[in-house]
């Protein structure tokens, strides 16, 4: 197995500026990407950045693109409504069972598509610390079963401070489930270190279950690194689950995302979601519509077993939620959005 050296000298080594960035790509600068960066960063690790000397699909999920400023008027700043559904620090409540928890709006790779790019700062609303306040709002709120640790990237946090919390969260009675979504096992999978580990056991005893969800969505992000890292984790007292955005041009093939699902399924890793890219403003340029997704959709259902198929699922603008994206009757979008909180229709 691959040695894992320490992910805190792997994130400090990132590429952060586009001359660097393309010198190790071989790639001419354009100086007219500056501009881009001004407004949406660039940070990419030299690990991450190996593999994207190679893959076309990955130069185009991390790679700053002048299609990001083509359209300022274009999206939404807030697709999925965090800040409608905030109701106290770090805690966006939507869903009745369950709470977001936004503990950093640091990641270890800056996505170009990636929802929360117009709110990645610490300065925004949705990562203002206040835990106490959290605290009261969990606990006057028995209907809150599960905590979904998200940002950024919850695993940017120490282990000291994730344990931190899981202590607090524990103390609450009705909160039985955590769940963290992250990119870290595929981008940095040094972080899943023993302290990791031994967290992980640990608080295994204190909840019903422990889940691990990982965002990738090409089979090339994937490396022996991550396999290993990915294998260790299957040893845990652990649920881990698969989360993808489907993007143009960059998995948007029905056998594209099939070789993606069979790893996640050789890795033991069950597919979860498979997710509608959203409404976000400088990143329309990945969207495409939902009759095309349906169709790529479908023929996923086709060639893999019912078991292996994740949820198709879009989330609705201004904050109604996730809802099903595939329609068992046919192809065709009509318009129209089922809002399940209502009963009624809503326009997409």
């Amino acid at each position: 197995m691959p040695e894992l050296n320490s992910w805190k000298s792997e994130y400090a080594g990132a590429f952060k500026n586009l001359g660097a960035l393309y010198d190790f790509l071989n790639i001419k600068p354009d100086s007219r990407l500056e501009q881009v960066t001004r407004t949406y960063p660039v940070f990419i690790p030299q690990a991450l950045a190996r593999k994207i000397k190679h893959s076309e699909a990955l130069f185009r999920e991390f790679v700053p693109s002048l299609e990001e400023i083509s359209d300022p008027e274009k999206g939404l700043e807030d697709p999925i409504g965090d800040r409608e559904f905030q109701r106290a620090p770090q805690l966006i409540h939507r869903y009745s069972s369950r709470a977001l928890f936004t503990p950093t709006s640091i990641c270890p790779v800056l996505c170009r598509y990636c929802f929360r790019k117009n709110e990645l700062s610490p300065s925004d609303e949705i990562f203002s610390a206040e835990f106490s306040e959290t605290l009261r709002y969990l606990s006057s709120h028995p209907e809150i079963k599960e905590i979904i640790f998200t940002g950024g990237d919850p695993l940017t946090l120490s282990n000291e401070k994730i344990s931190f919390y899981l202590e607090e969260f524990a103390k609450i009675s009705h909160v039985k489930d955590i769940r963290f979504h992250t990119r870290y096992p595929v981008i940095l999978p040094e972080r899943l270190d023993e302290g990791f580990h031994a967290l992980i056991r640990k608080f295994s005893e204190r909840f019903r279950t422990l889940t691990l969800a990982i965002h990738a969505n090409h089979r090339d992000e994937f490396d022996e690194v991550s396999n290993s890292a990915i294998r260790r984790l299957m040893t845990l007292p652990l649920q881990v689950l698969s989360q993808t955005v489907l993007l143009k041009g960059v998995n948007d093939d029905p056998q594209i995302l099939r070789e993606l699902i069979e790893h996640f399924l050789e890795l033991k890793i069950r597919p979860y979601y498979l997710h509608h890219p959203d409404q976000v403003k400088g990143a329309t340029h990945f969207m495409l519509g939902l009759e095309e997704g349906r169709k790529i959709y479908g023929a996923l259902r086709s060639h893999l077993p019912g078991w292996a198929i994740p949820q198709y699922v879009i989330d609705v603008p201004g904050g109604e939620g996730k809802i099903p994206a595939f329609n068992p009757e046919g192809h065709s979008y009509s318009g129209q959005i089922l809002n399940l909180k209502g009963g009624n229709f809503k326009k997409a």
